[in-house]
């Protein structure tokens, strides 16, 4: 029996994803854009429903999100929440002016104030916090700090402005914990250790903190330098949204140089194919959208579609595997843009986001560390 998120999809499916390669050369079309901006704003304010997780001390730890956090209380979670806000920064910056500016500055307006992440960096220093959204949310909150620190615009000044201390916080929290992971965190959720890498790297690189930089590639040549022969043959685990191995590789090649990276991936994922094929990796697939553990399937799906494009820009000219990359990365990314329907709350509070983060070539954009 297809799925609800199949006949959902094939709804908005035409202004969605018609041609996703024309978007990437003449911008995304509006509507699409439109619609993604849409369904952050539908959360970044929406305090309930809601799941805080944090171990309570006393009882007064027992508060409203609203109260635990003051900027990031909407979209379910505090990490969704966040790149929630990320979206609408990125969006804002990528897009021309529309109906929608004047909502998403306001929202952006309320929430990133100096106030509100005073607030944030209190709920931080709380006890039992040193873990807190590590490595996930701390890494799409360095990412909002980068989309703010590289846009020219008198409202990111101010927003970026009011985040910047929780920044160093965040970046903090790397810091101490870097030197203390002695394993890679290989799964395909909010732990894994690649995609937290990734993005922090990023912003490392963009801001010019070097100790971060050097701890991050460090860690990644000591976990996966060596690494051969992923078995990318048993993804998806059923509620992945992150691919270990794909993500991996995305990793590799904002630390390898040009040089290295080609040979690299030959050894981590010999079997790309060379005859231009897309279906050599099949898409997840959901037959409940409504099943937040589930509808993490949709979200594997636009990952790997920015971790297969991302890796077949970083391949030299000419390269045999670089059309099927290309090939399954479209794949991916019709099937996961097709779910980004918003008629489940499950997955309409953060599928958004990642699929902003893929048709706006975001990844494209990762500093070299030359």
């Amino acid at each position: 029996m297809l799925s609800r998120t199949y006949f959902a999809g094939i709804a908005i499916f035409a202004f969605l994803c018609s041609d996703i390669a024309h978007a990437r050369e003449n911008g995304p079309p509006p509507g699409r854009n439109a619609h993604f901006m849409q369904l952050a704003l539908d959360c970044v304010q929406r305090e309930y429903p809601n799941k805080i997780a944090h171990v309570l001390q006393t009882d007064s730890d027992a508060r409203t999100p609203r109260q635990l956090y003051p900027a990031f209380y909407g979209c379910y979670d505090w990490h969704s929440s966040v790149h929630g806000h990320w979206l609408l920064v990125r969006l804002l910056r990528t897009m021309p002016e529309s109906e929608m500016t004047a909502a998403a500055t306001a929202a952006l307006d309320t929430n990133l104030t100096a106030d509100n992440i005073a607030g944030e960096i209190a709920y931080f220093a709380g006890e039992g916090r040193a873990s807190f959204e590590r490595p996930y949310g701390l890494a799409w909150l360095l990412q909002l700090g980068l989309e703010l620190r590289e846009w020219d615009d008198p409202r990111a000044d101010r927003w970026g402005a009011a985040l910047a201390p929780l920044e160093t916080v965040v970046a903090d929290r790397y810091k101490a914990w870097l030197p203390n992971l002695l394993y890679p965190i290989r799964i395909g959720t909010h732990n894994q250790s690649a995609f937290g890498f990734a993005l922090a790297l990023d912003w490392a690189r963009t801001t010019g903190d070097e100790e971060l930089e050097r701890l991050i590639v460090d860690k990644t040549l000591e976990f996966h330098h060596g690494d051969r022969e992923c078995p990318i043959g048993y993804e998806p685990s059923g509620e992945d949204f992150l691919s270990p191995c794909l993500m991996e590789a995305d990793l590799m090649r904002r630390v390898l140089g040009p040089e290295d990276f080609p040979a690299w991936l030959g050894g981590f994922l010999p079997g790309i194919p060379t005859d231009g094929s897309a279906d050599w990796l099949e898409p997840g697939r959901v037959v409940d959208p409504a099943d937040g553990k589930l509808v993490h399937l949709d979200g594997v799906n636009l990952s790997r579609a920015w971790n297969l494009d991302a890796i077949a820009h970083a391949l030299p000219e000419g390269d045999p595997r670089i059309p099927a990359l290309e090939a399954s990365a479209r794949l991916h990314g019709e099937a996961g843009i097709a779910s980004v329907t918003g008629d489940d709350y499950a997955g309409g509070h953060w599928l958004a986001s990642f699929a902003t983060y893929y048709t706006t070539s975001r990844a494209l954009e990762a500093p070299s560390g030359d």
